[in-house]
């Protein structure tokens, strides 16, 4: 990354094994693709709020060049494997590899495109 990632921790205490972890996956996902110019991951603690209270959210942006970005913000309503903060990391960083991935492609020119009609 051309500017460190940005790593907010809001409503739990930042501990250096999160960010460890966080960093780590941070490192992972360079490596897939290494032109991501900005990252910010936002881990927020489990909320009051009746729809999500009990689960961690874990929002990942990352901005790569000609103004393509990946965003990840959704948090599964009702599953309880994202009261784990570990779970809740690590999937919210897979699926910013995914898109990650479909983006390089579309950067590549790999994607087939359709003849209009």
């Amino acid at each position: 990354m051309q500017t460190p990632a940005q790593i907010e921790f809001e409503g739990i205490q930042a501990s250096a094994e999160l960010r460890s972890t966080i960093d780590q996956l941070v490192t992972r996902l360079e490596t897939r693709f290494d032109r991501v110019t900005v990252g910010r991951i936002v881990v927020r603690g489990p909320g009051e709020h009746h729809q999500t209270g009990g689960q961690y959210q874990v929002s990942i942006r990352l901005t790569l060049p000609d103004g393509r970005a990946v965003n990840v913000a959704r948090t599964p309503k009702e599953d309880g494997r994202y009261a784990d903060i570990n779970f809740a990391i690590s999937d919210a960083f897979k699926r910013a590899r995914r898109q990650l991935q479909d983006e390089a492609r579309l950067m590549r020119g790999d994607v087939k495109h359709h003849a209009q009609r």
